[in-house]
């Protein structure tokens, strides 16, 4: 039975790293093509659908009233996704930070860990109130979003803006185009790929494609790891806050390195912080209309450390230069190194 669910979990980690990358060329063809700006790609689409696991997990383990895992799986991705994936990420590219990130999504992350805080402590519980305060204030969040799209899809920034827009996306693209060119060299399926990345119908079935095998890979993955650890023994706060949740923060991992190696670093920045958003205000608050998520003080500490870590990205986005680079990305792993060593000896 365990030698089953170990093969389960390498064939759902091969599903996540092949899905990952068609995912990720499809999102960020459709964007070019679309002249929408791949930060709202990975704040959006990207974001949305490697959360998918992360939703599925919580939801499924609400009904079933094990809300440790459903807050585990939050928190604890949230963690990871900052502290490990992005550390990862800035170790493989420099990641520029966008000042619309810096202005609105960077707050809106901040409020939602605190939201999380406030509400799960101050009733020892997220409710199915709390939940629709969370989804109401995402509503808000993405109305803004949207509009700010389309502003920018009607002509309406500043020169500024522009001019730095445009010079991120040349250097995007042609690092993209060195990629390609070194793949087309290793076998005719890239090559394949390349010509047919021109078709728009291609990148969406590429996209949704992607999408299915991250989400599948993704669930497949932490199925068996679950069943694993339970093996083992562990507790259920322990299996939310590590298997579960950095299994869920997978397609996340998968998907910003390899946005990151292939130069497509607005997605890398974009798809974490939109996914911790996506994970407060819709994982945990369609999970609570399930059913109400028990909050104790364990998943207190564990949320602070969540905040702490948003915090620290935020610091270390502005100190920096609006940039994530190697000491940034050296900085977070130590940071989710020193979280885990805590977790296993408290």
């Amino acid at each position: 039975m365990i030698a089953l669910q170990v093969v389960l979990l390498f064939v759902g980690l091969g599903l996540l790293v092949y899905g990952a990358d068609w995912f990720v060329d499809g999102g960020a063809g459709i964007a070019k093509k679309c002249r929408i700006s791949p930060l709202i790609i990975g704040l959006t689409i990207v974001a949305f659908g490697t959360s998918a696991p992360e939703l599925a997990v919580s939801v499924t383990s609400a009904i079933k009233h094990s809300t440790d895992i459903s807050i585990g799986n939050v928190v604890g991705s949230n963690i990871a996704n900052i502290l490990l994936i992005l550390g990862v990420s800035a170790l493989v590219h420099t990641l520029p930070v966008q000042k619309i990130s810096l202005k609105l999504d960077f707050p809106v992350l901040l409020i939602a860990s605190v939201l999380l805080i406030a509400l799960g402590w101050g009733g020892r519980a997220l409710a199915w109130y709390d939940g629709l305060i969370l989804l109401v204030v995402f509503s808000g969040y993405m109305a803004i979003l949207f509009y700010d799209a389309i502003r920018k899809q009607r002509g309406m920034l500043r020169g500024e803006e522009l001019s730095e827009s445009k010079q991120t996306e040349a250097e995007n693209v042609a690092e993209g185009a060195s990629e390609a060119e070194r793949e087309e060299k290793k076998n005719p399926f890239a090559r394949w790929k390349e010509r047919m990345s021109e078709k728009t119908w291609f990148l969406i079935l590429l996209l949704l494609i992607g999408l299915a095998m991250v989400v599948g890979g993704g669930t497949l993955l932490v199925n068996a790891a679950k069943s694993i650890a339970q093996a083992a023994g562990l507790s259920e706060r322990i299996i939310g806050l590590t298997i579960v949740a950095v299994g869920t923060s997978l397609p996340e991992l998968v998907t910003s390195v390899v946005a990151a190696a292939k130069g497509e670093t607005d997605i890398a920045v974009g798809n974490i912080i939109g996914s911790n958003i996506f994970n407060i205000y819709i994982v945990a608050g369609v999970a609570s209309l399930v059913y109400p998520l028990t909050f104790t003080a364990a998943n207190l500490i564990d949320a602070i450390v969540a905040l702490a870590a948003a915090i620290l990205l935020y610091l270390l986005s502005l100190v920096r230069g609006n940039k994530l680079g190697k000491v940034s990305g050296c900085i977070l792993l130590a940071g989710f190194v020193g979280y885990y060593v805590w977790l296993f000896l408290a």
